[in-house]
Formats: structure tokens, C-alpha cells, sequence
């Protein structure tokens, strides 16, 4: 069985009387690609910070490699890169100068292993530019070089593209891929936007107002969220009437001869045989793929956004 690299503990925090992380229990295993989803103010960004050693939780506890942050901050963090919101560079300085500088900040990187994490994520060509001169992808891109300065297991990234336009959301996108499939690199991602998760996750956690609303798979979870059909009939209140008397379907929403349910996949032809018995003409039976939004929009139905 894989190793655990990153493990989170009845983790919790308040502010001011608000709690922002509410009993987390994470395990992200290595070779995962674990996205940690949520809306804005869901209490992912609070989590990264306690991840990092940036915040200390009012309980709980964060293992890193094994190791308890809290009680041996220096050897959990050793081994692992970090990108927390914005990167901040000297903007007068080449992008090579700058990695040169802050990875004294750790064990310090040679030549040769900075023109490595420059080419990794694309900017050997810029590694003598300017950073002033760069893009905010270039940005990003070089926030991920520095993650990966102390040659880490786990690198923690926290929104990695926000901001970005969408030719730099996939540059990154693309980026992650290749440091997990060629670099063998366990990646934690925290992001609010669904697709952009579903597209490169192996592995996701749901949160909204600190709590772990779901946690799985993505393959896993979407086929946990099969069942979806839509339905075209000629007479929606036979339809309707029908469907009602079959306690393993429910109707979700009708409109005009359309009806949109859930119900097992393998039940849909008794559904069909139930229906057509009772004289109603089903002109189409069309299953609807999931997504991560579905899935998580009907998970927080109703919670609300933390502020």
C-alpha cells in the first residue's frame, strides 16, 4: 500500500469565534494527485496554512512525511515544496538570481539544480530575464520552481491558477501533470474551480464551511453518481405518475415532455417496461454523465458559503 505523505488529524481552527476548519481528516497517499475543493471561504487557504506550519490549529494535529508539524516543524517541512497564493519575487533581479536567493532559505541548490527546476516548468529560455518582464503564468510557473528547489515528495499548492488568463491555466494545468506522471511528485491542490480539478486529480477532497463533505476517487466519485437520466415522453403527468409509485426513482426536475431523474443503472429498463405498460409513449432515454460540479453543488445544497 502506498505511503502516507500528508495526514491531517481532527484538525480545527477559529477565529473570533468563527471556525474556519472544523474537524478535518485528510490522508493524501504519495503518487495522489489530491484536489482540495471548495468555494471561496470554504476554509481551504486556512488549511494550507496550517499544512505549512503558517498557522497553528487551536486542535488537531498535521502529519507531513510522518512527521507531526508541531512538534517537529523543520523535518515534517523537510521534503516538501510549497506555492501558497501569489509568489513574491525581487522583480529587479533574472529569474535564476531570484531561485539562487531563495533557496538559501533551505539546504541552497546549485547551478545545475536551478537551470533543472527552470526547465521543468518551462523557463530555462527566461532564466536570465528580468522577473519584472514576466507574465503572471511566468509567475506561477516560477512560484513551482521554487516549490521544487529541496527536490520534494509533496509539494502543496494553493490555487495555483488563479489570476491566470486560460492559456496559462492550461500551461499550469500541464505543468502539474508532468511533475506527478514524469517526476514522480505527490501533489496537494487546493482550487475552487471544479473542472479545472476533475481535469488533472486523481484523488479529491469536498470542503465548505471547514468541513470534509466528501472524499474519494474522482473515478470513484463519479461513478458513485451514475444514475442520471433524463427522460422524453408524451404525457408527463402519466410519466409522473408512474415514476412516483417506483420508490427506487426520483424525479428531479420536469420541463415540458422532459423529465430528469436518478435511478440504478440497471434499472432503467424495468423503469422503461413500468412505463410503457401504463401507456405512456418514451420517446428518448438519455443518461447524463456527471461532474464534480454536480456532485458537489448537491453536497453543499443548502450549507451555504463561509465568508
Amino acid at each position: 500500500m502506498p505511503e502516507v505523505v500528508l495526514e491531517t488529524i481532527g484538525l480545527t481552527k477559529d477565529f473570533h469565534g468563527r471556525r474556519a476548519v472544523d474537524n478535518l481528516n485528510l490522508r493524501v497517499f504519495e503518487g495522489d494527485v489530491y484536489g482540495f475543493l471548495g468555494p471561496n471561504g470554504a476554509g481551504k487557504s486556512t488549511t494550507i496554512r496550517m499544512l505549512t506550519g503558517l498557522v497553528r490549529p487551536n486542535r488537531g494535529s498535521v502529519r507531513l512525511l510522518s512527521k507531526d508539524i508541531s512538534t517537529d516543524r523543520t523535518s515534517a517541512l523537510r521534503g516538501v515544496g510549497a506555492l501558497v497564493e501569489t509568489p513574491g519575487f525581487y522583480k529587479y533581479l533574472s529569474a535564476r538570481e531570484n531561485l539562487r536567493i531563495l533557496s538559501r532559505l533551505s539546504d541552497g541548490a546549485d547551478s545545475r539544480q536551478i537551470d533543472e527546476v527552470l526547465d521543468i516548468v518551462g523557463l530555462l529560455d527566461r532564466a536570465d530575464d528580468k522577473v519584472r518582464t514576466f507574465s503572471h503564468g511566468m509567475l506561477q510557473r516560477l512560484g513551482i520552481a521554487q516549490a521544487l528547489l529541496p527536490k520534494p515528495r509533496l509539494v502543496i499548492l494553493d490555487e495555483p491558477t488563479s489570476g491566470l488568463d486560460p492559456q496559462g491555466m492550461r500551461d499550469v494545468r500541464e505543468l502539474i501533470k508532468r511533475l506527478a506522471r514524469d517526476h514522480k511528485v505527490t501533489i496537494f491542490l487546493s482550487s475552487h474551480l471544479l473542472y479545472e480539478v476533475e481535469q488533472i486529480c486523481t484523488k479529491v477532497g469536498i470542503i465548505n464551511r471547514g468541513k470534509l463533505r466528501a472524499e474519494g476517487e474522482v473515478r470513484e466519485l463519479l461513478g458513485g453518481d451514475a444514475g442520471r437520466v433524463e427522460l422524453r415522453v408524451d404525457n408527463t403527468a402519466k410519466a409522473l405518475s408512474v415514476l412516483d409509485s417506483l420508490d427506487w426513482v426520483k424525479v428531479t426536475e420536469t420541463s415540458g415532455d422532459r423529465v430528469s431523474l436518478r435511478l440504478p443503472y440497471d434499472r432503467i429498463g424495468a423503469m422503461n417496461k413500468c412505463l410503457v405498460s401504463a401507456g405512456v409513449d418514451v420517446q428518448a432515454i438519455i443518461p447524463q454523465s456527471s461532474c464534480l460540479e454536480d456532485i458537489f453543488l448537491r453536497l453543499t445544497e443548502g450549507i451555504g458559503y463561509a465568508d
